[in-house]
């Protein structure tokens, strides 16, 4: 199996979108690849419980749906440092989750690690 790499961007003010990339995020998980997700700009804030559980998109689900089934399948979560900073995620948001902050540069080396990316 291959590894991909999901890129979100958008946040709650784009709930379909958002929770589009998590469904095909979901998706690859359930096909047994590896699967990485890099939270940018507003997409951040997905990694909040409060928006993990009321966020649904159109035709796309429940976004905390989406996100348990990564988490379970072993996928992992990247939150950008400086977008979190901007938007007031902390360290916090991320507890109990496979998560971790990370800088520009980390999403450089996932997007070169990876075999496919798509952007959301």
């Amino acid at each position: 199996m291959g590894g991909l790499l999901v890129h979100i961007t958008c946040g709650p003010e784009a709930p379909t979108r958002a929770a589009l990339g998590l469904l095909v995020a979901r998706a690859a998980i359930e096909e047994g690849h590896e699967v990485n997700v890099f939270l940018a700009g507003d997409g951040v804030q997905l990694i909040r419980d409060s928006v993990l559980d009321s966020l649904n998109g159109l035709g796309t689900g429940s976004l905390r749906e989406s996100f348990d089934a990564v988490a379970g399948g072993g996928g992992r979560f990247y939150v950008s440092g400086q977008s979190s900073k901007a938007r007031g995620v902390t360290v916090t948001d991320l507890d109990g989750k496979p998560a971790e902050m990370a800088m520009p540069g980390r999403l450089v080396q996932l997007a070169f690690e990876a075999d496919r990316t798509l952007t959301y």
